[in-house]
């Protein structure tokens, strides 16, 4: 009886595991659990929310709420608390946590990320328009992403 309750629970831990693999597997590595020097290399609460968009848009991007436009490598979505008449905000689907970090892999999802930004401008006849990122001492998610705003 105990052997069997072991075995189930080195099973849940496997299967875990491998799940935990295949859904962080396209994610910049980041630390989740150095306690000894948690002032520098802990997640915080921006990285954590910046991991979590990563797995979403890279292994579920059906379940994303508002999306008005997508490719294969970016995905457009309504703000869900828009600052301006029109809000939208365009992530490209690979985890780039900042433009600061960026590499030459980066740049077909940053070219596909402005044709959908530019797509964007057109279906809304937009001319008077605002693209903004924020560094990381600004983001509220450690993931670099793009708004768009303009006034109607």
């Amino acid at each position: 009886m105990k052997s069997n309750n072991i075995l189930k629970i080195v099973l849940c831990i496997a299967i875990g595991i491998i799940i935990g693999g295949y859904l962080f597997s396209d994610t910049q590595p980041r630390s989740l659990l150095a306690v000894h020097k948690c002032e520098q290399t802990c997640l915080k609460p921006q990285e954590l929310l910046g991991l979590a968009n990563s797995v979403l848009l890279n292994k579920f991007p059906n379940f994303v709420p508002l999306v008005v436009f997508e490719t294969d490598k970016s995905i457009a979505i309504k703000h869900p608390t828009p600052q301006s008449p029109v809000h939208f905000v365009v992530f490209p689907k690979r985890d780039i946590k900042n433009i600061g970090l960026l590499s030459k892999d980066d740049r077909e999802y940053l070219i596909d990320t402005f044709a959908v930004l530019s797509q964007l401008i057109s279906d809304q006849s937009l001319s008077k328009y605002q693209v903004i990122t924020n560094g990381p001492g600004y983001q509220h998610t450690t993931y670099l992403h793009f708004h768009l705003q303009a006034e109607r």
